[in-house]
Order: C-alpha cells, then sequence, then structure tokens
C-alpha cells in the first residue's frame, strides 16, 4: 500500500454559490417531509424514510494496528454497542417492489474524545452508508437538481411506481449482462431484486481519518451474509419482503462484516470534492480496522421501528472531530440532517436525543 497522503485544506474548495445551494436543498427536503407528513400523519426522513432492518450488534477494533490506520475512534482496541439500520432511499414509504438503492446506517455508542460542532455533548460516531462505490452527483448544485425531481414523485402514482420499476430492472438487468452497471437507473427504481444482506455499503464520499483522508466500506464476511451476494428476493412474496428476509436471515443466525477504509493517497486521482469520483482501489485498497458483528435477533418490529426510525438521527455529522466530513457534498448535508432531525422531533413532541447505551431498546421484543 501506497503511503496516504495528509490533510490540507486547500483540498477543500467550496462550489460557487454553496451557501445558495444549501438552502435550497433544506427547501426541498423540507417540502418531501411535508407531503409524507400529510400523508401518513408520521415524521418520516426526507430520504431512507423505510427501514428493512433494525439490528443491535458490535463495533470491534481490531488490536495492533498500524501507526496509519490506528486514527480516531481506531487508534487502540476496544468494543462500542452498535445500533444498524437497514434502509432504502426514498423520503416516501413504498412496496419492495419499487426497487431502489440500499442503505446502512451504523450508530456506535460510548465514543470518547474531541467531537465535531454540533455533536459536543454527545458520545456517538455515525456511519451512514450506501450499496454504491460512489454518490450520484459530483457536487451540491447536481445533488440539488436530482432530488427536486425526487421530491416532484414523492407519494405520486405508487402503482406507477411499480410497473416503472419493474420495466427499468429488466433494463439494468440487460446493462448488467453486457457487463456495465447504472447508478441512474438504480436510483429511478431499476436496483436489482436483490437481498439487502448481501451488499456491500459505502461512504462514497471522504472523511478526515485522524491526519489522513479515507472512505468506508462496510463489507459481509459472515459465510450466511456473503452467499447472500446477489441472491434473489421475490417482491411478489409481500410489500415489506425485505424486512421478512432480513428477519428470517437473524431469526437463525447472526451477521459479521468488515468495518474497512481506503486511505487516500494521490489527491489527483483521489479528490476531496468530486463525490461522484472513484478512488481507485489499484491505488489504494480498502484496509480492515474493525469488525461488526451482530448475533441473531427479531431483525425489525413495530418497536424498534418506534425507538430508532423515529426516535434517532444518523448524521455523518455526529462524531469525533478526527472523521470529520471532508468535501462540499458532506458540508452541506450537515444543515439538512439538523433541520430534518429538528422537523421530526417538533412534529412526534419529543426530542431526538443521541443513545447512552442499549438498555431499554426493545431489541429482544418480538416482532407482531
Amino acid at each position: 500500500m501506497r503511503p496516504p497522503i495528509e490533510y490540507d485544506p486547500r483540498y477543500e474548495v467550496p462550489e460557487d454559490g454553496e451557501a445558495d445551494t444549501q438552502a435550497d436543498l433544506l427547501d426541498v427536503l423540507h417540502s418531501i417531509a411535508d407531503t409524507t407528513f400529510t400523508d401518513t400523519g408520521r415524521p418520516l426522513r426526507s430520504v431512507h424514510a423505510k427501514s428493512h432492518g433494525l439490528l443491535r450488534a458490535e463495533l470491534r477494533v481490531l488490536p495492533d494496528l498500524p501507526s496509519v490506520l490506528a486514527q480516531g475512534l481506531f487508534a487502540g482496541p476496544g468494543t462500542y454497542p452498535v445500533v444498524m439500520r437497514l434502509s432504502t432511499t426514498p423520503g416516501d414509504v413504498l412496496e419492495d417492489s419499487v426497487s431502489t438503492p440500499r442503505g446502512m446506517a451504523l450508530k456506535v455508542l460510548g465514543v470518547q474524545g474531541p467531537r465535531l460542532p454540533g455533536s459536543e455533548n454527545d458520545a456517538t460516531q455515525d456511519f451512514v452508508l450506501v450499496n454504491a462505490t460512489t454518490f450520484l452527483n459530483a457536487g451540491p448544485k447536481a445533488f440539488l437538481g436530482g432530488l427536486t425531481m425526487l421530491a416532484a414523485t414523492t407519494d405520486k402514482a405508487p402503482a406507477l411506481k411499480k410497473m416503472l420499476s419493474a420495466a427499468l430492472r429488466q433494463v439494468e438487468k440487460a446493462v448488467e449482462k453486457a457487463g456495465g452497471e447504472s447508478a441512474q437507473l438504480k436510483g429511478l427504481g431499476g436496483h436489482p431484486a436483490t437481498h439487502p444482506l448481501g451488499e456491500t455499503y459505502y461512504s462514497q464520499v471522504p472523511f478526515l481519518f485522524g491526519r489522513y483522508m479515507a472512505k468506508w466500506a462496510l463489507v459481509p464476511t459472515a459465510v450466511g451474509l456473503t452467499r447472500l451476494k446477489d441472491a434473489p428476493v421475490d417482491y411478489a412474496a409481500g410489500a415489506d419482503v425485505l424486512r421478512q428476509v432480513v428477519a428470517e436471515h437473524f431469526a437463525q443466525q447472526g451477521g459479521e462484516w468488515d468495518l474497512r477504509v481506503q486511505l487516500c493517497t494521490n489527491i489527483e486521482e483521489m479528490p476531496v470534492e468530486d463525490a461522484s469520483g472513484e478512488w481507485p482501489e489499484d491505488l489504494s485498497p480498502y484496509v480492515t480496522v474493525a469488525r461488526v458483528v451482530a448475533p441473531p435477533q427479531i431483525g425489525w418490529s413495530e418497536a424498534l421501528s418506534e425507538a430508532v426510525d423515529d426516535g434517532m438521527s444518523f448524521s455523518v455529522w455526529h462524531g469525533l472531530a478526527a472523521h470529520r466530513p471532508l468535501g462540499s457534498i458532506n458540508r452541506v448535508r450537515k444543515a439538512a440532517y439538523e433541520m430534518s432531525s429538528k422537523l421530526r422531533a417538533r412534529r412526534r413532541g419529543e426530542a431526538i436525543v443521541e443513545p447512552e447505551s442499549l438498555d431499554g431498546l426493545p431489541f429482544d421484543h418480538k416482532a407482531h
């Protein structure tokens, strides 16, 4: 592995009109939340509204990491409780047959050290990951354009979305058969009908890694998970079949993942500000710094949904200063996460606070 380069503030350059773009983004996200609240009476997230798995786990930082990897949360060995939330991207709660990219958020509890602004009184470190290596848009303006299109379709014609999704999956299948893949097709509903526990999840955008810069990946390693890679899911089996298959897996066995980092070794080929840019793995492979281990459990329940979906927020800005989010997409996300969390708290009539332990959370309640 080439030696990583150290962070330099010159690597971060605001996009033209970034503050205006951020204000427009907040308006669009607010409008999605308004629409879904009017429809459902529930204060849903503006994106990743529907959860498919809600899990308790442990993060085990590997011992004896080399100094370049022993940074921030990973500076020394330790074991931490974790909440995991598996979701799909839309802001409205759709049948799973509207097949979109999957997300995995981790909230690591009991993390000590200097904090990011806005999370000074907390002791959590969040990881917000999606099953694609790069962000769909290079910067905030392009992101705003895509989100505005998404907002225009929120709560519109769910039956039409199901038909469109089925058609787009066939197109995506043809593209993949020819050796390619299309993030755009997947984002519009053409994501293959596969098991979400077989996926690898990525941060897509970079973060500080102590003195260095890195991207994250959560890679399934337990045999029970690796055999689910590309395993088909039958969307005709029910509107919430993804919850069903996650619950079926965790009723029988647990799961284990590697948490890996990809260190930046060349700023020209691994830029901070182009969120759509692939960081070549031949320049810097992903390296394991911790393991995430989840025991057999329920996987999803209404009680858990109330505790985690409604009662928690996941943000890349909950965490240690040593893992500060980098680049313009991450900068505009800070205000978006804060607005969404405050809006949801106001509408549910109860503050959203960072958990201090897993005690009292209904991870052992049977699903009804």
